[in-house]
Formats: structure tokens, sequence, C-alpha cells
């Protein structure tokens, strides 16, 4: 049976089973890994090359980690799979009645079984404009974009002359406060002020403005809240203003509108919310909560006899009714769950989700976590964090280069990934301080404006 017809693929025959996984991220990758050397042939699709562990991305953005740290090429990943191939390409539609994927070069890829795992991506409810100046993170080129906003800032900042402007490349607004809205304002606060004290000589720690913004009343809302006042409260002993209740009213290049008050700032970061793939619109399907495909509790997709999905893209509820969270754990557990029945030929058996805790780093020896009967906070949270994150990166190798990194920064409190591409930054020409050659774009918000709405 052919089951790839394509521009620029290899045609395949086929005499076995086909599974077909779109999404190479934590569900994708973990149903792929059961289905290696099954007696079935497997395709994994996916636009980027690699996995990426994104609950460490807020340290590629700050300087803590580099890209390489946490992603690896997922046909690295699946070399020793000798049933699986990968596709580095985009999905455009699914096909149900014909049983096939296309991809947006006009390559089609057919199935048996069909496994959507898609993710999310952040939701700026109806302002899909204001990503241009206030990236998420979801992919190692915001992560960069959003580091090198910061560097720059900083450099910047050493040599400006008026205060305005000084205060503006050095103010940092962080929307959301989610897990990655407190992880990002902590790191951001920890980074500018070590960097001022021991690396800048015109700048001082005061100087630093890091603003966490929730339009709630309060931070870490899924968190008990006990959790909640001890991360507002350690995230202002290190400097920064936890503003709740406030709504972002307006972002541009200049900076933010909170609450009728604008803000010039170097950098905004978003992490106020996610919304599930255009996958549902794929099956002609009217999405739920965020545009999540619904599935019944097996993960089949409802209508469908072999379409399944899972992770974020799926709304599925747990034993207590609700929809089940879009973390990490979920999509793990659900991608092991899916491929293992997969292997078998029959889904029949339910899935149940397994709570491991939820957690939120806040900075140095000061993490949350919430197991559900018992919460723990503290030293001992950032530690019992700190082992399970290196534990679910994807290999050895990573495990060793992060741990090796973390101690190193932990006794030395250097970030070793501080580097300025200097494609984002114009060379100096004469007495003039260079300037980055699109500073709307490379550095962010508010730079060039201060420096010319204020007289010489």
């Amino acid at each position: 049976m052919e089951r790839m017809q394509s521009r620029g693929l290899p045609s395949s025959t086929y005499q076995r089973r086909h599974v077909v996984i779109i999404g190479g991220g934590f569900g994708g990758l973990a149903c792929a890994l059961e289905l290696g050397n099954a007696d079935l042939e497997v395709t994994v699709i996916d636009r980027r090359n690699h996995n990426l562990f994104q609950p460490l991305l807020y340290q590629v953005a700050t300087a803590a980690l580099s890209p390489a740290d946490i992603a690896e090429p997922i046909r690295k990943t699946l070399a020793r799979f000798k049933n699986i191939q990968m596709i580095m390409g985009e999905v455009t539609d699914v096909e149900p009645s014909g049983k096939s994927v296309q991809l947006a070069d006009g390559a089609t890829v057919s199935y048996d079984q069909l496994v959507i795992a898609t993710g999310s991506q952040y939701n700026y409810f109806g302002n899909d404009h204001w990503q241009a100046v206030a990236p998420g993170l979801k992919t190692i080129h915001e992560a960069r974009e959003i580091r090198h906003r910061l560097l720059l800032g900083f450099e910047r900042a050493e040599r400006a002359t008026r205060p305005s402007e000084k205060q503006a490349l050095l103010t940092s607004i962080v929307i959301g406060g989610g897990p990655t809205g407190v992880e990002m304002a902590g790191a951001i606060s920890e980074l500018g002020r070590f960097m001022i004290s021991r690396d800048f000589r015109n700048l001082q720690p005061d100087h630093l403005r890091v603003l966490l913004v929730e339009a709630g009343p309060r931070i870490l809302a899924a968190f008990p809240d006990h959790l909640s006042a001890y991360a507002s409260g350690y995230l202002e002993r290190i400097g920064v203003e936890v503003r709740t209740g406030s709504r972002v009213v307006d972002i541009n290049s200049e900076g933010a509108m909170i609450d009728g008050e604008f803000i010039p700032a170097a950098s905004i970061v978003w992490g106020a919310g996610v919304k599930a793939s255009e996958a549902h619109r794929w099956l002609g399907l009217e999405g739920v909560a965020g545009g999540r495909i619904p599935v019944n509790d097996c993960l089949r997709v409802q209508g469908f006899t072999d379409i399944y999905s899972l992770g974020d893209t799926a709304a599925m509820r747990g034993l207590d009714g609700n929809l089940l969270p879009g973390l990490a754990q979920v999509a793990k557990q659900q991608g092991t769950y899916l491929g293992r029945l997969l292997r078998k030929g029959t889904v029949t058996k339910k899935f149940e989700f397994r709570n491991r805790g939820n957690t939120a780093v806040i900075g140095r020896n000061a993490a949350v976590f919430d197991f559900g009967s018992w919460t723990l906070k503290g030293r001992f949270a950032w530690i019992l964090w700190a082992f399970i994150h290196v534990y679910l990166l994807i290999n050895l190798e990573k495990r060793l280069l992060v741990s090796i990194q973390w101690i190193w920064r932990y006794i030395t409190r250097q970030r070793g990934a501080r580097i300025i591409d200097e494609s984002t930054y114009r060379a100096p020409s004469g007495d003039q301080a260079a300037t980055p050659s699109n500073a709307s774009e490379t550095i962010g918000p508010g730079l060039d404006s201060c420096r010319r709405k204020e007289p010489g």
C-alpha cells in the first residue's frame, strides 16, 4: 500500500500498519518511543527538527542555559528505531475520508491511525499584533529574542546619559502570573542584579525594574493561597514589583499601558495564557476550552475511529470531572499510554492521569510544590524541582550538562550564555554609541523613542 506521495519526499510501500504522529513534543515523542521497533511503521511529522524541553526555556531567555542544553534533534532521539521515520514539515490539513495528512509543501502522507499532538500556543486574546513586541516562551527563537533584548538593554543602559532613558532600558515587564511568568520575573531580577553589581560600572542595582502583571487577584492561581502568598513575598524581596488585579490595555514598541499608566520598557514577555493549536479545524470540529479537540477516555477523537489526540491539543476530563491541565506530565503520560495500546493494536483501556505534583521555581533556593494532599516550599522544594527537571530531560548527556552548569552557576552565580549575536547589533561609528539595526525588533520596546523624545 502506498503510504507517501509528495514533491521532494521519498515514496515508500508499507505492508504493515502505519501510525502517523503529528507533533514531536512531550506527548508525541513519548508515543513514538513506545512504538519503537514494534511490528508497524511510524512516521513523526513536526515543523521543527528538534524536541524542546519547554519548562527550562526561561533559563535560555535569561542566559542560564544554551538552547542545545534543552533541545535535541528528533531524528537523533528516534534513530535507534528502524521502524520510525521523521519528516520535518508543517501540516496544513487532514483528510479523514482518504486517511491522509496534507503538508504545506504539497506532500501527502497516508495513515492507518493518526495521533495529533500539536501542543499549544500563547493566547493574546484577540491582540495578535502584540506578539511582535511581547514574545512568549514556546520556541528557541522566542527565548533568544528575549535574551537579546535583555542583554542589549543592559549594554545600552551602561552608555545612556539621561535617567529616563536608562530607566526604560532597564525595565522589564512580564505579563501573566502563572508559573512561566513567575519564573521569568524572578530570573530576570536575579540576572540583572548580579550583572549590574559585578560587570557594569555605570549602573546600580536600584536602576533595575521588573514588573510582574497579573489580571487576577493573585499570582500562581492554580496553587493554594499560602504558596501564592509565599511566591509574591519572595519576588518582592528580590526586587520584583508584583501587580495583581491589573490589566494590560495596550502594548507597542514603546512599552505597555497598564491600567491607564504607560510604562516604557526595553523588554516585555508574554505569559498570560495559552490556547490549543488549530488542529481541530483540520477535522471540521469545534474546539472546546481554548480550541482543544474533544476526545473520549481512550484519547480517541469523538466521531472518528482511527484518530487520536493528546497533550495540550486534547480536551479530556479527569476523575474529578475537570479538564486535564496543559502540563508536560499529562502529555507524557498520555503519550506513553497511547503508544503502548497502539503497539498492541487495540485502544480500549481508559486513561487515568496520575498527578505527580505541580511546581514553579521562584528564584535561588525558592520554589513551590503542590502535591494535592500536601505542599512544599522554599529550599527543599527548589532542590526537588531541580532533581525532577533534570530527570525529565531527554537523555543522560543533557542531564549531565545541565546538572554541571547548575552546580557551577549556584557556586559562582555566573550566567554562561550571555552572548549577544553580533548580527543584531550595528558596530559603533566614530563617537556614536552602537545601536541595533532594528531596535523595535531586536532590543524591544521603548529604546529609540526614549532617545528621540527628550531634547539633548
